[in-house]
């Protein structure tokens, strides 16, 4: 009797033993869980506090660049008047200013070579009524009108608070076709564009 009792005692202390230290593990898991959590949360962060500063800096110099009359949208979709929108190539569909010279640029496709022998259009005319405004929401809306030979547009841009990325409208003289294009600003100088061949 005594030996069954000691056999019982035995196991009922190994029992509780294992379950000691599977809490153990478990708690140890956890713990380690939440070291790795606080880690990747503090990584996190550090990026994203890297990103809004360089989406600031870009942003300063996107302003910059539209102030001085010396910047390039690279657009990186295009949408037409019928609604269609399409992704296009940021160094064949862009605007470009440097100085009095602008060059409207839309190349929707690369299969196509089109009049600029790059599947679009391609205006290069001088800069008038350059105008750039920011709202109270700090919004930046450039205005300007492009005088191509034979060809007129007028161009507006539009850059948001925080970054270079922004909205382009274009409104050709020649026809009604307005052209919506989404991208972002950069430095002239900055800028790694195909320039076709123009109307």
């Amino acid at each position: 009797m005594v030996f069954a009792t000691c056999i019982s005692f035995v196991l009922v202390d190994t029992s509780a033993q294992n379950r000691s230290s599977g809490s153990s593990r478990r708690q140890k898991a956890v713990e380690e869980w939440h070291q790795d959590m606080a880690k990747f949360r503090a990584r996190s962060e550090a990026n994203r506090q890297l990103h809004e500063l360089a989406d600031s800096i870009a942003g300063v110099q996107a302003g910059a660049a539209l102030r001085n009359q010396d910047f390039v949208f690279m657009a990186d979709n295009v949408t037409f008047k019928n609604g269609t929108t399409v992704f296009v190539d940021n160094t064949t569909t862009f605007i470009s200013v440097k100085g009095k010279r602008a060059v409207v640029q839309i190349s929707p496709s690369n299969y196509v070579s089109g009049p600029n022998g790059l599947g679009g259009v391609t205006v290069d005319g001088m800069v008038s009524d350059y105008k750039v405004m920011t709202d109270k929401k700090g919004r930046m809306t450039m205005s300007m009108n492009v005088m191509g030979i034979g060809v007129n547009a007028q161009v507006e841009i539009t850059i948001y608070p925080g970054g270079n990325s922004g909205q382009a409208t274009v409104y050709p003289n020649f026809n009604s076709n307005t052209v919506w294009l989404s991208g972002n600003i950069v430095p002239y100088q900055s800028a790694d564009i195909i320039e076709g061949s123009s109307l």
